[in-house]
């Protein structure tokens, strides 16, 4: 690959989907695979392109992520000449936060000229996948392109989620709509932009203000009336992790290579901090079954399908299956966890019991973002000895033994700290546990399935 390349990763999102897991970092930090960061991708995929000259773009809870950057030195980015700047947004005179994707870039116009480079890639910072990116980059140079959208075809149910683009058998691209309602195709955009630099800033230039602010809305449906785009069919594995199913789904396909990425390729390593931790051990009494153990993990229970951290332990008698359990988290003797997302430094309590019960009540507060059956725990929480919590639960952050009113927390609740929760009636031999809230028809429904004997 004979061009000078920059690329800049858009590391600043919020990751408002990912609800409490992204309440105490950016979505680019979030752990991933065991031993991993979301960034980590990007990164590697970038010093295995040869691209050496790297800005990253943060603005949301950036200090954790700075820590995991720091000069670069995991991913060969500590150099003299090129490696990784951190860009953050600033504010006086004419400069303000960053507004959106396109205003993000905007906003380090002067980077952008000072590096001088032929192309810019233009990068998200929260996808999993290995790209070559000389290769776009070629096939950018072959078709005189302007702009070069890097594309796959997605399942066309999902499509609304996505860029999608219409092109012609030449692969320009011909229109493109953002999250359109009703999609005219199913070739989805991956987020992975190249420009010539010089096209780059002119567009930013002409249409980009704080009111027009992304490249989906606002950058690439008018250029591609103006300047040569085209599209770039990948074939390989990629996913944006952008809600709680897909980073747990996403997760567990590192356990089965044959569905999800090959992380033991020498010839493209994905490069991480080393978290320094000895190596992984085991109790007498372990079971581990098609799971992902992560340095410094003790595990002395039974483990299925799950992807365990570094410092993480999983006590005698425990059972975690088809779960993710984050750094320094202790699931104490007995206790069972089924399929939830469990942050770091969390303390899950003797013979308790996360997952139980069916799945068919989304979380009452946040519905449209749990509603699979998953059950998320924050960081730093205590989960009671003895307590069962149910699926599609929110346990904030920092939750303490004593916010729990109830040994039981039926489907779909969510535990805070200033949250009166639930009601506790008799009947007879049986407990009913009734769940208030907002939605009186919710209401009624879960108080049918949760007749227990009491």
């Amino acid at each position: 690959m004979d061009m000078d390349v920059l690329a800049l990763i858009l590391a600043g999102g919020k990751g408002s989907r990912l609800d409490i897991l992204s309440q105490s970092r950016a979505k680019p930090n979030l752990p991933f695979g065991g031993r991993y960061r979301l960034i980590d991708f990007s990164l590697s995929n970038c010093v295995n392109s040869d691209i050496y000259e790297v800005g990253v773009l943060t603005q949301y809870l950036p200090r954790s992520l700075n820590a995991h950057l720091g000069i670069g030195r995991p991913w060969k980015l500590d150099r003299k000449h090129g490696g990784i700047t951190l860009l953050h947004p600033r504010t006086g005179r004419k400069e303000e936060w960053y507004q959106g994707t396109a205003h993000a870039v905007y906003q380090n116009r002067d980077f952008i000229k000072a590096k001088a480079a032929d192309y810019v890639v233009i990068l998200s910072g929260d996808h999993v996948y290995k790209m070559d990116y000389r290769r776009i980059l070629d096939y950018h140079q072959q078709q005189n392109a302007d702009l070069t959208i890097a594309a796959q075809a997605v399942p066309m149910e999902e499509a609304n989620r996505f860029g999608i683009l219409e092109t012609d058998e030449q692969g320009r691209v011909l229109n493109f709509q953002e999250k359109p309602a009703q999609p005219a195709s199913n070739l989805a955009s991956l987020g992975i932009y190249i420009f010539d630099t010089e096209v780059l800033l002119a567009k930013l230039d002409e249409y980009c203000c704080p009111n027009k602010s992304d490249f989906g809305k606002h950058i690439i449906p008018p250029l591609i009336e103006e300047a040569k785009t085209c599209a770039y069919q990948f074939e390989g594995y990629w996913q944006d992790v952008g809600t709680l199913e897909s980073f747990w789904k996403t997760n567990l396909d590192l356990i089965h290579p044959q569905r999800g990425l090959d992380l033991d390729d020498p010839n493209w390593k994905i490069y991480t901090r080393d978290s320094l931790n000895p190596a992984a051990s085991f109790g007498s009494e372990a079971e581990i079954g098609q799971s992902l153990v992560a340095n410094g993990a003790y595990i002395n229970g039974k483990v299925s399908n799950s992807v365990i951290f570094p410092g993480a332990v999983v006590e005698r008698g425990a059972v975690v299956e088809d779960s993710i359990v984050f750094a320094d988290t202790r699931i104490e003797a007995g206790a069972t966890v089924n399929k939830c997302l469990i942050d770091e430094e969390v303390v899950i309590g003797t013979n308790s019991y996360l997952g139980f019960g069916r799945e068919i009540v989304a979380n009452m507060e946040k519905p449209e973002l749990l509603n699979c059956g998953l059950t998320v725990i924050g960081k730093a929480a205590k989960i009671p000895p003895r307590v069962k919590v149910g699926r599609n639960c929110r346990v904030a952050p920092e939750i303490r033994e004593n916010d729990f009113e109830r040994d039981v927390v039926f489907s779909g609740n969510t535990i805070t700290k200033d949250k009166k929760w639930s009601k506790r009636t008799s009947e007879g031999n049986f407990t009913r546990e009734v769940i208030f809230s907002n939605n009186a028809a919710q209401d009624k429904e879960q108080s049918e399935v949760v007749l227990t004997k009491g």
